[in-house]
């Protein structure tokens, strides 16, 4: 039996047929949007929408034809009545008819491929608009290195779908006010008086619909706030459920947790209430324009002045008016003040960000710059008092270096070594320069710090090696030095979502992999191994030494394999600065 050899599932008639405007394998390479100095909202969507005019300009144009053309259905029918059914001319009836079929199959075809164009122009921004927040998150100039802020998660699907479907206010409005446009000049040809009302009376209606929509804007920003604050308290109450039971505290989250869903309820509710008087009020000012217009028309007739076919079609522009006008004030303007209260939340995200620098040339950077002297003051357990001396932790270029601590100083080192900015008791210098005085890409440049917990991104084992910026040849040595080759032969197995599929040694032999392909000059590791069983440890300890040759390593862990390995030990569970591997 023949299949489909595009797999598209199509009949036996069909499926060798060609599929013209198949989406890519991949998705496109798109340049960050720029929060520039002094932007407002409005500029910011303006930027957005105006982003992709190979795409908003075709589908403009032919939102145009098909717009204009269901406009002009009542004038061929009004012209077909004076000039075929009134002289009962055949000829000109059957002309009549066929300008009609063409100008359906005209704009039939072109709302076909405008919608299209619009879809495409839409999921493209959304691309590119996560994109830029992904890049700016993962590749912040800010001091502070932990997990997205939950409005970024809000930014990522609320505010970044209300954002890309702004891009629609360049195709579909122009195409709603062409429409209007011909309208007013063809009535404005059938009898002046009437094109001259709704010249002078759409752009006033527009203006009218405007200003009822400005306190529905500035609401929407304030319930998308309180959304993204309800969203981000959800986020945390699931990510930290076992230490919220741990404490006991599940009474109060969920108090906390409730009393935000009941202001995001009543802000919701107010919006609500602000959206349907703001559809009321724009529906009266419609009707009451259309309803002006239409009786103005029928005056005309009943004075003789327009003839059966003007008047049947003044009937169908006037009607054909409405939609357009409603169309503008129920989905364009609300979708304007949307997608400004959206662009307002994303450009708080984005402002004093970072850009990110090439993967490629990262690595080469890493691996050209020498590995400095790093010196790591810590406390020893137990003693946190002022004044009384801490254990100075040396790393010289090239060295492995262990530290032996209790799991509260070891997290508390791996903290100060992961984000040096924050405010912490221990000290970290870089050949003798404070840590915190370098800047974020600097210091990155210098330092890869891996913490213990192993996070893996859905895709292949390759998507998480590459994520680092590694050279391709340092693949396959990483995955060696983690002891992945039982399971890491294709490198392009799927590792699930947050890697379930694979075990919770194999997720953290992944993540030690991926630290290893960085080739930074300083790699901090803490507890890389906890994991995994007896012998794969074993087999990663004698590994560690040469995956790092003339790089340095700071190994913060508490099994003796991994520590037996080291250059020297910093023990700090029995206040001994410095061991070495006999001691152990």
């Amino acid at each position: 039996m023949r299949t489909d050899p595009m797999e598209l599932g199509r009949g036996p008639l069909t499926r060798w047929l060609p599929v013209l405007g198949q989406a890519a394998p991949e998705p496109p390479d798109v340049r960050s949007f720029e929060v520039r100095e002094g932007d407002r909202p409005g500029q910011f969507v303006a930027r957005v929408i105006f982003s992709l005019p190979r795409i908003t300009i075709p589908a403009m144009l032919l939102a145009i034809v098909w717009q204009v053309g269901e406009s002009a259905v009542p004038v061929v029918m009004g012209l077909a009545i004076d000039r075929a059914l009134v002289t009962r001319d055949a000829g000109q009836l059957v002309l009549w008819l066929g300008v009609l079929v063409a100008l359906y199959v005209a704009l039939t075809a072109a709302a076909r491929f405008t919608n299209r164009l619009n879809t495409y122009a839409v999921q493209l921004l959304q691309h590119r608009l996560r994109a830029t927040l992904s890049t700016r998150v993962l590749h912040s100039d800010g001091s502070a290195v932990r997990a997205p802020a939950d409005n970024v998660v809000s930014a990522m699907t609320n505010d970044v779908f209300r954002l890309a479907n702004a891009g629609l206010l360049v195709v579909l409005p122009i195409s709603r006010i062409a429409a209007i446009m011909f309208i007013a000049v063809s009535l404005l040809v059938m009898h002046w008086p009437l094109g001259v009302m709704v010249l002078l009376g759409a752009p006033v209606a527009v203006w009218l619909m405007g200003l009822l929509s400005e306190r529905l804007s500035r609401d929407t920003r304030e319930y998308q706030d309180l959304l993204a604050d309800t969203v981000g308290r959800a986020t945390d109450l699931v990510a930290g459920y076992r230490v919220i039971k741990g404490v006991r505290a599940e009474a109060e989250a969920t108090r906390r947790y409730r009393q935000a869903s009941r202001e995001t309820l009543v802000g919701a509710g107010r919006n609500a209430g602000l959206l349907g008087r703001f559809l009321v009020g724009s529906g009266a000012v419609n009707g009451v324009f259309v309803a002006a217009v239409t009786g103005l028309a029928g005056w005309f007739a009943v004075n003789g002045q327009l003839s059966v076919g003007e008047l049947i079609a003044a009937g169908g522009l006037t009607q054909a008016l409405l939609p357009q006008m409603q169309a503008i004030a129920s989905y364009s303007i609300p979708n304007l003040a949307g997608a400004r209260a959206s662009a307002a939340r994303i450009m708080d995200t984005l402002r004093n960000a970072g850009t990110a620098a090439s993967g490629h040339d990262d690595a080469i950077r890493q691996r050209c710059t020498p590995p400095p002297v790093q010196d790591v003051s810590a406390p020893y357990v137990g003693v946190l008092d002022v004044g009384v001396p801490s254990a100075s932790i040396r790393v010289e270029p090239g060295e492995l270096v262990g530290v032996h601590a209790d799991d509260r100083i070891a997290a508390r080192i791996a903290d100060a070594l992961l984000n040096p900015w924050a405010a912490n008791d221990i000290e970290v210098r870089l050949d003798g320069r404070p840590a915190h005085e370098l800047t974020p890409a600097e210091y990155r440049s210098l330092v890869t710090a891996a913490p213990h917990r192993a996070t893996l991104f859905t895709g292949t084992i390759r998507d998480n090696l590459a994520v680092t910026a590694c050279l391709p040849e340092r693949m396959d040595s990483a995955v060696w030095a983690a002891a992945c080759e039982d399971f890491a032969a294709d490198l392009d197995t799927p590792v699930g979502e947050n890697g379930n599929r694979l075990s919770g040694g194999q997720r953290q032999r992944v993540a030690l992999a991926r630290a290893f392909a960085t080739d930074t000059p300083v790699l901090v590791l803490h507890d890389p191994t906890t994991a995994v069983d007896s012998v794969t440890e074993q087999t990663i300890a004698k590994r560690l030494v040469g995956i790092r040759t003339d790089r340095s390593t700071l190994l913060i862990a508490s099994s003796p394999a991994l520590l037996g390995c080291c250059d020297r030990v910093v023990d700090l569970l029995d206040n001994m600065p410095v061991l070495g591997k006999a001691a152990l």
